[in-house]
């Protein structure tokens, strides 16, 4: 570990900025149908507005990722204090729907400087086993966050306290981060050649890192695509939309704290498979059950949407450890891109299937429900594309194997960095 670093207290601060990343997340999620009653906000504008968090997110990792070791944690940090701050605070005084997308943009840029920042600043704080612990802890306050961030905005909504004042508990963890982080020195990079970029554009040429950055999209649109809109698609089904995402995300925590033991009995390819599986049913049962049996439907996609991203990372750091640090921003950058996307195309499918039943005589609960399962219906075809393409790298992974190169190109594991 690096001398005159407190790893402990940085993991700490870390771990309350990913609490501020969740806090945005689940609570924008949780008062999006107040936001489209207030401003008059189609589907697709609240879409759009969605999207600016994705498209902040990964324009802030990438960037920071590149710049990390120029810079350093701590410039990358005060960046997403400062984004964070301005988000929350122009969130609550937009006014209408331009400055909500420009406040949900400044969101988005600070959950990105985040990932950028405190993921390889615990990786240089710890070393061994215990880097491995730390990070895994570190990841599952995400969907933890969501949790906790979904009950809160659940609760306030019952006691009939407004979106702004929702907003303004976002506030609480990132002070708690700014804090945490002030005057503390930081750690410096432990990995010889860790800057390197020339490296990493090489090891993003092998072609299993160009699959994972492709498919990389349609993992990320299955996790988050539902997650995003429960409380809009599932408000009529009979069973509260806030406590499914509580549920789904909980069990994401759960799942992810013995993901090291379920990863050592399938391999990373049979969870990726199996995770795409799952999610299909997941969204599928979503689509099709109303009342207690929604709740079912929370438990097959959480099992489904769990392992998604934190294995497509490790795939990438295992198969492809050239592409370093900046290959993970990359990869991880295009999930949230790609969720960015298909949010206004969600939102417009809503819009869309509204139309549709409403020209069928369809009215009132019974519109919103059927419009909400055709959109869930429609979000079935990304996990079964993933169905397709892990099932080829499933085969593709274990036929390098059998050639005894371990899913590398030979020159790859000649060049692997020596930790």
């Amino acid at each position: 570990m690096n001398q005159n670093v407190n790893a402990d207290r940085l993991f700490l601060g870390s771990c309350f900025a990913l609490i501020t990343t969740a806090f945005s997340f689940a609570i924008r999620a949780g008062i999006l149908p107040q936001l489209g009653e207030e401003f008059g906000l189609s589907a697709e504008q609240l879409g759009f507005i969605n999207s600016m968090w994705f498209y902040g997110f990964p324009i802030a990792m990438i960037v920071g990722g590149i710049v990390y070791h120029s810079v350093g944690p701590r410039i990358i940090m005060m960046v997403a204090f400062v984004m964070h701050t301005l988000g929350i605070v122009m969130t609550i005084y937009s006014g209408g729907y331009n400055g909500l997308l420009l406040s949900t943009l400044f969101i988005g840029i600070g959950n990105g400087c985040t990932e950028a920042a405190c993921n390889p600043m615990i990786a240089d704080s710890y070393a061994g086993a215990k880097m491995n612990k730390m990070l895994s802890r570190f990841h599952m306050w995400f969907p933890g966050g969501i949790v906790l961030g979904s009950l809160i905005s659940l609760a306030m909504t019952k006691m009939d306290m407004g979106w702004q004042a929702q907003i303004w508990i976002i506030m609480i963890p990132t002070l708690i981060y700014a804090f945490l982080f002030w005057g503390q020195t930081f750690p410096k990079a432990v990995v010889e050649g860790a800057t390197s970029l020339s490296a990493n554009f090489r090891g993003m040429l092998n072609p299993l890192f160009i699959f994972i950055f492709f498919f990389m999209a349609f993992t990320a649109i299955s996790e988050f695509g539902p997650q995003q809109w429960t409380a809009i698609i599932l408000s009529k089904s009979g069973a509260e939309p806030l406590l499914i995402l509580a549920l789904v995300t909980g069990l994401m925590a759960v799942g992810r704290f013995f993901a090291g033991p379920v990863i050592g009995q399938f391999g990373q390819t049979g969870v990726l498979l199996g995770s795409a599986i799952f999610a299909t049913i997941g969204i599928y049962l979503f689509s099709s059950v109303t009342g207690p049996m929604a709740y079912l439907a929370a438990i097959c996609f959480a099992l489904g949407v769990c392992y998604f991203w934190p294995t497509m990372l490790g795939f990438v750091a295992e198969k492809v450890p050239l592409s370093g640090a900046l290959g993970l921003s990359l990869v991880g950058g295009m999930g949230m891109f790609s969720t960015a996307i298909f949010q206004p195309f969600i939102g417009s499918w809503i819009d869309n299937h509204r139309a549709e039943m409403s020209a069928q005589g369809l009215s009132g609960d019974a519109l919103e429900l059927a419009a909400g399962q055709a959109t869930l219906q429609n979000m079935t075809t990304f996990p079964i594309i993933l169905i397709v393409a892990f099932t080829f790298l499933f085969f593709w992974v274990r036929a390098r194997k059998a050639k005894g190169l371990h899913g590398l190109p030979e020159s790859e594991v000649l060049q692997q960095p020596q930790l």
